[in-house]
């Protein structure tokens, strides 16, 4: 089997068709257009049993990778840091060119066994994007805040509270009274920013419902887990895409960066906390751990459990993490079985089951898994 690789660029794509044996059998290059993939596939013609290898398909090069998919055609991601490895030590001076690029791309793919196969974007990709969209106006909001803030500070002797509100920003705005000219631009500036922040207030409500109806149409049973509701839920469906991808839960634990590292040395063994893996996954997970300590529940047990064992207060709330990353897996991988043996429904449309009570492939032995099921109605994360 052929491999073919492509490296995507913003204007144009140029793939490299590679032998299983390294040998370069063609090249292309073609413009970036409506017709880009009908072009590829006709270049690709002469060798019918391939693969393409597309690099950075979920980023740049997603939408072309996309495309090959909805076009019957098989498609492996390759990171870009692997085709950079590959290219440095192809004995070609590492130059960086498209063609040498692609040809890397390609013998990533040949030597590499674990690639991930790109499938078409189903509903995870919605969660994903909304989830996206709303870190990104709470970061907006954020900094217009704090530009308010500085106004404020600069008009009102000891400036505005932390916890500042638009209509909170109006009502000091209305009190002040400006004697210089350079007062008065403050004033016109801040009331501008007042208007942002409420803005981006309206655009969060909006995103919230938007991700509630996302996420009850995905029937996901993630929010009855203690510390997950709507957007919490969001966040992880989005950035876990198929559940299957991963071969196990250590898997997808290191995946989210949530499984320690091991550095042993000599007779000491230890092990260290990650900084890798997926940091928005991470964040939800500390975000969930954190809820889980502080509130009544088996979470909490566990936590108070693990200091009782004489760990610091970041040991045990890693150690509780890891145990909620391994009940996040197991849940998500039951939800999805359910909707494979339902047809036409979204992953986990029936919720007829708790995590109590499932019964998930997925190893979940562990029963010292703490916030199993939420009693009350959550509110929103």
């Amino acid at each position: 089997m052929q491999v073919l690789g492509v490296d995507p660029h913003k204007g144009s794509h140029t793939a490299a068709a590679v032998a299983p044996d390294g040998t370069v059998l063609g090249r292309t290059r073609v413009v970036s257009s409506r017709r880009q993939v009908q072009r590829l596939i006709a270049w690709a013609a002469p060798w019918p049993e391939r693969v393409w290898a597309v690099e950075g398909a979920t980023g740049v090069g997603r939408l072309l990778a996309q495309q090959l998919v909805a076009a019957g055609e098989s498609v492996l991601d390759v990171p870009a840091a692997l085709a950079t490895r590959v290219r440095v030590l192809s004995g070609q001076s590492g130059r960086k060119t498209d063609a040498h690029d692609a040809v890397a791309v390609a013998t990533a793919a040949i030597h590499h066994p674990r690639l991930r196969a790109v499938q078409a974007e189903d509903h995870s990709a919605v969660l994903r994007l909304l989830s996206v969209r709303r870190s990104q106006l709470t970061a907006s909001r954020t900094q217009a805040v704090s530009r308010l803030h500085g106004l404020l500070a600069e008009l009102i002797p000891g400036g505005a509270p932390k916890n500042l509100a638009a209509d909170k920003a109006a009502a000091l705005l209305r009190s002040t009274r400006p004697v210089t000219a350079v007062d008065a631009t403050r004033k016109a500036l801040a009331r501008d920013l007042v208007e942002d922040v409420r803005r981006l207030d309206r655009k969060l409500d909006a995103n919230q419902a938007d991700i509630v109806e996302a996420v009850k149409a995905s029937g996901t049973t993630l929010t009855e887990i203690q510390g997950i509701a709507e957007i919490t839920a969001a966040k992880i469906l989005g950035q876990t895409g198929r559940i299957t991808r991963f071969e196990d839960r250590a898997h997808y634990a290191s995946y989210a960066g949530v499984a320690p590292i091991e550095a042993s040395s000599g007779a000491v063994s230890r092990h260290r906390l990650s900084r890798r893996g997926n940091r928005q996954l991470n964040s939800a997970m500390h975000g969930i751990a954190i809820t889980q300590a502080t509130h009544p529940g088996r979470g909490r047990e566990y936590y108070l459990r693990k200091r009782d064992e004489g760990k610091t207060e970041g040991e045990a709330r890693r150690a509780l993490k890891r145990h909620i990353i391994d009940l996040v897996f197991a849940t998500i991988t039951a939800d999805t079985e359910r909707a494979q043996r339902s047809p036409g429904r979204q992953v986990g449309a029936t919720r007829e089951s708790s995590a109590a009570g499932q019964s998930p492939t997925a190893n979940t032995s562990e029963r010292s898994v703490p916030g199993l099921r939420k009693q009350a109605t959550p509110r929103v994360a």
